[in-house]
Parts: C-alpha cells; sequence; structure tokens
C-alpha cells in the first residue's frame, strides 16, 4: 500500500533517509522486530515520496506446488523424496532461468520464482508444468500447480514480502493439478493474444475481494 513498494534504497550518497536507513540497518542487524520493520517502512515512504522519476519495478510472482506429494512422500521413504525433490529442484532452475526468472526460494515440494517479464513468467509456468509432469518416481507422477500475480512486492535481500507475495502465494493453493492461474493483474501487462484465459471463480483470505483469476494456456498448446 505505500508509495514506492519497491526495494529501499541504501545508497553511499548523503541523502539524509539513506543515512537513517544504514544507521537502522547496522544498529538492528538482521534479526526482524517491529521497530526494525514499521522504521524501515518510514525511511522507505520517505523516499518514495522524495524521489522523482523512478523506474516502474513491477515483479510477476510465481509459486508452484506439486499435488498429492505429501501423500505419496508418507509411503515413498526418505530416500526416494529426497530423489524426487533433487530432481524437480534442478528441473525448476533450468526452466526459470532459461525464461530469465530467478528461484527466489524452495518451499518444502515447491518453490518462489520473480520475473521482470511478464509473457516470460507464463511461459516458464507452462514449460515447468510438462517438465514435471513427465517425472517418475515409484510409480508417482507428479502433477504441478502454478499461480501468478504482478505487483510491486518489497525485496529484502534476496527475498520478497508484502501483499502482492501473499496474493499470488493464494492463487497457487488455488489452481488445481496441471493448472496455472495468474491474476488480472498478469493478464493485463502481459500480449493477450498469446494465451487462451478462462475466468475462474476465486475468493481467499487475505485477497481482495475483487481480484480476477484466469486460467490461462499459451495457445501453442491447444
Amino acid at each position: 500500500m505505500l508509495p514506492g513498494a519497491g526495494e529501499l534504497a541504501f545508497s553511499e550518497s548523503g541523502k539524509p533517509s539513506d543515512r537513517v536507513a544504514r544507521l537502522m540497518m547496522q544498529v538492528a542487524g538482521d534479526q526482524p522486530s517491529a521497530v526494525r520493520e514499521l522504521g524501515l517502512v518510514t525511511v522507505q515512504a520517505w523516499q518514495a515520496l522524495t524521489s522523482r522519476g523512478a523506474a516502474d519495478g513491477a515483479v510477476t510472482i510465481m509459486f508452484t506446488d506439486l499435488v498429492g506429494f505429501s501423500t505419496w512422500a508418507l509411503r515413498a521413504g526418505d530416500d526416494q523424496v529426497l530423489r524426487l525433490l533433487r530432481e524437480f529442484f534442478g528441473v525448476s532452475r533450468e526452466v526459470v532461468g532459461g525464461c530469465g526468472g530467478v528461484v527466489v526460494k524452495s518451499l518444502g515440494d515447491g518453490v518462489m520464482v520473480a520475473f521482470s517479464d511478464v509473457d516470460k513468467a507464463i511461459e516458464a509456468a507452462a514449460a515447468l508444468g510438462s517438465a514435471v509432469s513427465a517425472l517418475n518416481h515409484d510409480g508417482y507422477r507428479p502433477s504441478l500447480r502454478v499461480g501468478l500475480h504482478r505487483g510491486w512486492p518489497r525485496k529484502v535481500g534476496k527475498d520478497y514480502i508484502g501483499v502482492d507475495v501473499n496474493i499470488a502465494a493464494r492463487v497457487a493453493d488455488a489452481a488445481n493439478g496441471g493448472e496455472v492461474l495468474v491474476t488480472e493483474q498478469v493478464l493485463e501487462a502481459a500480449d493477450r493474444a498469446r494465451y487462451v484465459a478462462r475466468s475462474r471463480r476465486f475468493r481467499a483470505k487475505g485477497t481482495p475481494k475483487d481480484l480476477a483469476v484466469y486460467a490461462v494456456v499459451p495457445r501453442h498448446e491447444r
């Protein structure tokens, strides 16, 4: 909700806001606290309101999740589970990197990814779903659900936080196996002619009530 909800500028300039931000980080270190976060948020708003001509900085966040993984893992055993996860994360890094994205972090049996190019993000989502469906471990053929949302999350180190990240995660939770769900914000920034988009009913706690969500398939897959 803040203006300039991107990454804080920790430059070496003599601007008062930069000096305040550096001092806060030195005193508080990396330990999270409400006071530290509130202080950094205040500096962020200060910088946004006093800066001019800043770049748009929109980011497309993607979350993925293996459908039925937990049930399969209970009977498969640790060795099989670790082999599948190594293969899955390897495929994820390869596909995401090939589409210009960055794997922010792994989340159990899924990944969080960031893209600056929205069409590349949708392309990666479709390609990753196809690649994962080709895996086969102990009779388990995983199916991937994917959710994407575009906004202005705050970058903290290599991670992203904020409402836009939460929305992307909730959208992924609502997807069926083999399905890519995207928000209206993603479609508005994409080349609509490249996709078949079907409106989906969506409601999730912590997301806007009027959030529009679509199941998307690249036209070349039809």
